[in-house]
């Protein structure tokens, strides 16, 4: 419930002693209260500045008060009006509530009621500002930005902008939480379809029983359980775009069919017959789909089809520099997302977050910041409010300087000894992360040492089985 102290009460009433009258009750019940003898003069305290709640009387010289009620909700919207008279009237209500009006209140006014009114007046503009700043947040949600300025990701987003035009069909590439989805959204907003829907479908979540059904649809009775027709996805896109995530999780049957809709333009749904497809494909994957056709897991016609236009969303290893943006826009969305904020971030906290690897990229920075923000009890995020994970493993997967020139052995040297750093001297570990066998590690440190014709080499495990290349 609103406090009164935050409530405007702008009270027109061409009667002084009316006026001062109610100006005295509602400042006795706490309201901030702006006072009018006539509607011109209420419109202009409006235009100036906030008012919740206008009470007016409806007969006035000049303009009447249900001509400001028109021209309140005109100025402003979300302001409740409540008109008073002494000629009340079942019309003159239905027409006062038609127009708008929160409520009709009659002469003589009782002060219990007129304060009640105001009261359930005050508290609809508030439902009605909350509801609108929720919205807001969830279309910002929904409406997600690519945010990040990075050479990388300028890359990326300039070939989509060229694409986004055209009717080709686009393959996104790139590792999980990269915002594959959201440059699939971008071409959309991009393209002639931009009015039709987007129709996103994750091929890793829909088992392969119903997947040919969840595409294409089916016909009522088209097998067991179809106790109706259904449409299916490249339906529910007609005129728009199709989404296809995670396209390498499909079965060799299924790509058959989506060759089909690719080459013919058209589809067939379970039962039925068939169809022209009006939709742009654009679709996505995690692998490494050239080496998913060479081992015949993936149709080599179908990536060609697929591949008309492809680019890759890179990884937020590639793109340090837009940490701090990325950082910024997750707390505004999560702080308004949880009615907290506005939020900083400290010098200290902002230096562990650029340097942490992130493997699950954007998405992970989302959950990590999403987390700072519902857990701080402040509103500056510091070291502390970070999962120990980014906290204590800054420079885990990050990137490090090597001039131009360097020689092939002293690079192969940096690589192992900012390994080792990150952790904390684990050979093992260092091997692992670096795909070497561990007796390698040992032979660059010895060589260090002694030199590379130097005699103080150690053997360690190997446990990597890839011989000694880096």
């Amino acid at each position: 419930m609103m406090n009164p102290a935050d409530v405007t009460v702008l009270v027109v009433e061409d009667d002084r002693s009316n006026l001062e009258s109610l100006e005295r009750i509602f400042a006795k019940e706490g309201y901030r209260v702006l006072c009018a003898e006539g509607a011109r003069a209420a419109l202009d305290l409006l235009r100036k500045q906030r008012v919740h709640v206008v009470v007016t009387d409806l007969m006035m010289p000049g303009s009447s008060g249900m001509d400001l009620l028109k021209a309140v909700k005109a100025v402003s919207p979300e302001t409740e009006v409540v008109l008073m008279t002494a000629f009340g009237t079942i019309e003159t209500a239905v027409e006062a509530m038609r127009a708008g009006a929160y409520d009709f209140v009659e002469k003589p006014l009782k002060r219990i009621n007129i304060t009640k009114t105001v009261a359930k007046a005050a508290e609809r503009t508030s439902l009605v500002a909350e509801n609108r700043t929720l919205r807001q947040e969830i279309n910002t949600l929904r409406k997600r930005e690519i945010v990040g300025n990075s050479p990388a990701l300028r890359q990326v987003l300039e070939v989509a902008a060229q694409a986004a035009p055209s009717t080709a069909t686009v393959l996104i590439l790139g590792e999980n939480g990269t915002g594959k989805e959201l440059l699939a959204r971008y071409i959309h907003g991009r393209s002639s379809r931009a009015s039709g829907a987007f129709i996103a479908v994750n091929c890793a979540a829909l088992p392969e029983s119903i997947i040919e059904a969840e595409l294409f649809g089916h016909e009522k009775g088209a097998f067991t359980g179809a106790s109706q027709r259904k449409d299916g996805r490249f339906a529910l896109a007609k005129g728009g775009t199709l989404f296809l995530d995670e396209i390498g999780e499909l079965s060799p049957a299924v790509q058959v069919k989506l060759l089909r809709v690719l080459q013919e333009g058209e589809f067939e749904p379970l039962g039925g017959r068939t169809t022209r497809a009006d939709v742009r494909v654009v679709a996505a994957t995690n692998r490494r789909i050239e080496e998913e056709v060479k081992a015949g897991r993936f149709r080599e016609d179908l990536y060609f089809r697929l591949n008309v236009i492809a680019m890759t969303m890179p990884p937020l290893r590639a793109r340090p520099g837009d940490v701090p943006l990325l950082v910024d826009h997750f707390l505004a969305v999560f702080g308004a997302k949880n009615n907290k904020g506005p939020f900083t971030i400290t010098p200290a906290a902002l230096e562990k977050l650029s340097d942490y690897g992130w493997p699950g990229n954007v998405r992970e920075l989302e959950n990590t910041i999403e987390r700072a923000v519902v857990l701080s009890r402040s509103t500056v995020i510091d070291v502390a409010d970070l999962p120990r994970s980014v906290a204590d493993n800054a420079k885990a997967g990050g990137e490090f300087v090597i001039p131009f020139g360097t020689p092939l052995e002293e690079i192969e040297r940096r690589v192992i000894r900012e390994t080792l750093r990150v952790t904390h001297g684990d050979k093992r570990l260092t091997a692992q992360l670096l795909g070497i066998a561990t007796r390698t590690i040992y032979r660059k440190l010895a060589e260090e040492r002694t030199g590379p014709d130097g005699d103080d080499e150690q053997d360690g495990d190997d446990n990597s089985g890839n011989g000694d290349a880096i």
